[in-house]
């Protein structure tokens, strides 16, 4: 069953059953997105949005470990070492014409970001928990100071010393 994003913001206290029914009213209406009527009519924060959406995306997609799929050596050289830790992702393999890039949930809007406004390929996500995709982060992007437990931290201030 798909979790839509009015349940997860209800779930969250984002916003009641009612202003809900008051979005899904208007976008009948009007077509345009959920997420961002709710931000216009109820003076919603767009990071709850985020999150709901990185929320809603994660029961819809794959979840994987990065180390025990089978990966595609030459992806690997697709992204940079500094990438693969500022935005958390591993590319795995290509699945047809598109790249299968692997984060975490936490990651899921930088990663998408960094998929649509970076790469040259298309791509789509698959979730991993952290410390998979720690793991792997430090066997295919070794960088000195990183270790697997950091990858669901904060680590920007880290990388932009480096």
């Amino acid at each position: 069953m798909e979790l839509r994003i009015g349940e997860v913001l209800v779930e969250s206290g984002a916003l009641t059953r009612r202003q809900v029914e008051s979005v899904l009213e208007k976008q009948a209406r009007t077509g345009r997105p959920f997420g961002l009527l709710a931000e216009e009519l109820f003076d919603l924060d767009p990071t709850e949005v985020e999150r709901a959406w990185a929320r809603q995306y994660a029961g819809l997609t794959l979840r994987v470990d990065p180390l025990t799929q089978p990966t595609d050596e030459r992806v690997l050289a697709m992204v940079t070492r500094r990438q693969a830790w500022q935005f958390r992702v591993v590319p795995i393999r290509f699945d047809g014409a598109e790249l299968m890039l692997a984060t975490t949930e936490q990651f899921l809007r930088r990663a998408l970001g960094f998929a649509v406004n970076v790469l040259s390929t298309p791509a789509y996500i698959v979730l991993a928990d952290g410390d998979e995709l720690g793991a792997a982060l430090c066997r295919f992007y070794a960088m000195p100071g990183m270790t697997p437990d950091i990858a669901d931290s904060g680590l920007d201030h880290l990388l932009a010393s480096r």
